[in-house]
């Protein structure tokens, strides 16, 4: 979430750039679960997507919230875009087509997880049902174009989608007609930090796979289980993909840093307003050598800045994050960081990780990335399908959980919020195969009725 700037050291050596994300490093103890999702927003009476402004809108949906919680709003110019919790980290953020986000306080275990967004589901459905705010838990919208959608009023998002206009092919409908769920987690230092990347990045396509649920587009069967991943896979491909380099002898925060430095800049902010330096390169920044910004040197929060602008399968800022998965209802939005957590929290089932996917080749990873969105658990591979996989990985990451023992009031272990994942496993379907099998029966080719079945 951006909001003014504020001060900021400038940037000395190319060490600083590495400092930025390595000061992340923290002890196992201090490890936490951070999870961000974003939701849909829309109107039954008549079904229609939400403007920002008028006593229906999104801005009258964040007073009503900063009412209800007391947190502090931020602007963009005159015009509320979100609001933060100054108690904890964590706050509400506007995406470029309304979808509401929350970027949750990082917590210690899935039980605190769990609580949070059913407090936040609590108190968004009170201030938004007067309002005629529904909220849907779904990759993608299922029924509106991008012109359809009405832009947010955030400075960064216009001059992201005058670019997304001129690189790919589909970066605006993953602006404003696209909802993920998003697992923030830690590393303790560089090799651990590595280990959990690579991991990370090499079982993204599963969970893209386990947690896929955009099967609709602009009324109508996509042809995808995943298009959200698939309109990924048609976004700016100097920002986004599956890290290859990542999987090369040495790698680590430099080499991380090196790819970031490479990827073009969308903007920098200056008293509290966005410069449009899109294109340019964060290279000639360091020397002072933006077009826009003639002698200007970038500062520490500049680079966080830009680092936030990438968009690979899993990012790394001072955590990772795990950026595959469709938004779902509430069990799947907590069960995306079960899932991560059991993989990685823990070290045996980190270890059983890397020996799933460790003799997987580049080509192995693009192949899973560039079929799954279309095949789900269904894709061929090694001989069988990512099904097999996919059970493994869901297993090991249970047993993970187990091993945490972190017990809830009533003794249960964070096991229990794999539940979601445990039904796909024993089914063999995944959520968009379950509303696809609706849309080609009883729903008999209308996508309507999932806005009321998919609603949170």
């Amino acid at each position: 979430m951006a909001g003014a700037d504020t001060f900021s050291p400038p940037i000395e050596s190319r060490a600083d750039l590495i400092e930025a994300m390595e000061r992340g490093s923290k002890p196992a103890e201090q490890w936490r679960i951070g999870t961000e999702h974003e939701k849909h927003v829309f109107h039954t009476n008549p079904l229609r997507p939400v403007a920002y402004e008028g006593p229906q809108g999104i801005r009258a949906l964040l007073d009503g919230v900063e009412r209800e919680t007391g947190w502090v709003p931020f602007y963009d110019r005159e015009n509320p875009i979100g609001l933060r919790n100054n108690e904890v980290a964590g706050g509400i953020s506007l995406e470029p087509g309304g979808q509401f986000e929350l970027s949750g306080a990082p917590m210690a275990d899935l039980h605190g997880t769990a609580a949070e967004l059913d407090e936040h589901l609590r108190v968004v459905k009170k201030v938004a049902e007067p309002l005629d705010i529904h909220f849907l838990g779904l990759g993608v919208t299922p029924l509106w174009s991008v012109d359809q959608i009405e832009a947010m009023p955030k400075s960064r998002y216009a001059i992201m989608t005058k670019y997304m206009g001129e690189t790919g092919t589909l970066g605006t409908s993953m602006m404003y007609r696209s909802c993920t769920v998003q697992t923030n987690l830690d590393f303790s230092d560089e090799a651990d930090m590595v280990k959990k990347l690579r991991v990370s990045v090499a079982l993204q396509p599963i969970a893209t796979a386990l947690f896929a649920n955009s099967p609709f587009v602009d009324g109508r069967d996509s042809g995808f289980l995943s298009f959200r991943s698939e309109i990924w896979r048609n976004t700016d491909a100097d920002r986004t993909g599956m890290l290859p380099f990542a999987f090369e002898s040495g790698f680590g925060f430099e080499q991380y840093a090196d790819y970031a430095l490479d990827v073009p800049m969308y903007f920098v902010i200056r008293d509290g307003k966005y410069v449009n330096v899109a294109g340019e390169s964060f290279r000639d920044f360091l020397d002072g050598k933006l077009p826009q910004l003639p002698g200007d040197k970038p500062t520490i929060k500049d680079w966080e800045d830009h680092l936030s602008t990438l968009f690979p399968e899993v990012r790394l800022k001072q955590f990772l994050e795990m950026r595959g998965a469709d938004m779902g209802d509430r069990d799947h939005v907590v069960a995306l960081s079960a899932f991560w957590t059991g993989l990685l929290y823990d070290d045996i089932s980190l270890e059983a990780a890397w020996e799933l996917v460790k003799d997987w080749t580049d080509e192995d990873r693009d192949y899973l990335r560039r079929e799954v969105p279309r095949l789900g658990l269904a894709t061929p591979f090694d001989r069988s399908t990512i099904f097999d996989v996919a059970a493994q990985a869901v297993g090991i990451s249970e047993a993970g959980l187990v091993r945490r023992n972190r017990l809830d009031t009533q003794g249960r272990d964070e096991s229990i919020f794999m539940k979601p994942l445990e039904e796909t496993i024993r089914s063999g379907k995944t959520p968009a195969e379950r509303w696809l099998e609706k849309f080609n029966g009883s729903w008999a080719g209308d996508v309507t009725p999932v806005f009321r079945e998919a609603e949170m």
